[in-house]
């Protein structure tokens, strides 16, 4: 597999800071996204509201449907709505983030689909956050300290001859 030419270290470095904030900021979504469901599709059913007859913030419940579906009995705004659709965004945010990093780095295609993972498995994207951003910097690292290496060597060597 071929490795990142050392001219896109910068955009690396730039792709990585984008990644880490998309992955957490996912990851908190998909928290409060799960925690929504598990609200909604539990025998709890209720959904959060903003605004409204219920105050400024409250849970309304959420009953069977003419049609056998789940429907609102709140007014307001449907926050447990807005969630999802939040996250279903920004999923797709995250999912250029985790592009970027995996292009640049060279990665095999499974690395992909594992961060792509990070979005749709709960907590998956804190843990892939912290493994990609410590394997990416430590990688950066050793790249830029072999090649000072290489090129502080290089002028003596040539003086020499």
């Amino acid at each position: 597999m071929p490795e990142p030419k050392a001219a896109s270290f910068p955009a690396i470095r730039g792709a990585l800071k984008f990644y880490q904030i998309a992955s957490v900021i996912t990851g908190v979504m998909l928290l409060l996204l799960v925690t929504e469901m598990v609200l909604k599709y539990t025998p709890i059913h209720l959904e959060l509201f903003a605004g409204g007859s219920g105050g400024f913030l409250w849970f309304a419940p959420v009953v069977e449907g003419l049609h056998g579906g789940l429907e609102s009995t709140g007014n307001g705004l449907n926050l447990s709505m807005g969630i999802l659709v939040a996250h279903g965004w920004f999923y797709v945010v995250y999912l250029f983030a985790c592009f970027r990093v995996w292009s640049l780095m060279r990665w095999p295609f499974l690395r992909f689909i594992m961060l792509a993972l990070g979005g749709v498995v709960p907590f998956l994207s804190f843990i892939m956050e912290t493994r990609v951003a410590r394997e990416v910097k430590a990688y950066l690292a050793a790249r830029e300290a072999s090649s000072d290496q290489t090129s502080s060597t290089t002028p003596a060597t040539e003086g020499a001859r």
